[in-house]
């Protein structure tokens, strides 16, 4: 199972960041955990300047904007 962090403040953009991984998880059956982290601190932590990101298995994989289904199906295979 794949523990996938989505950083932000809690906007928008970061829970559709949330929603795009957990359809797509979804549609492929991959076991996937998605967990939402909004403290700055913890964000700082990973290095990211701006959100959302996205933390797979402790590896920052994107940020600065919503990811496309098709980036979600590449960071899952």
């Amino acid at each position: 199972m794949k523990e996938i962090k989505v950083l932000g403040t809690g906007c928008t953009k970061c829970t559709k960041t949330a929603e795009v991984i957990e359809k797509v998880a979804g549609e492929q059956a991959i076991a996937v955990t998605v967990e939402k982290e909004t403290s700055p601190e913890v964000i700082m932590g990973y290095g990211v300047m701006s959100t959302p990101a996205v933390v797979i298995d402790e590896r920052v994989v994107h940020s600065g904007r919503i990811p496309t289904q098709e980036e979600v199906k590449q960071w899952l295979v």
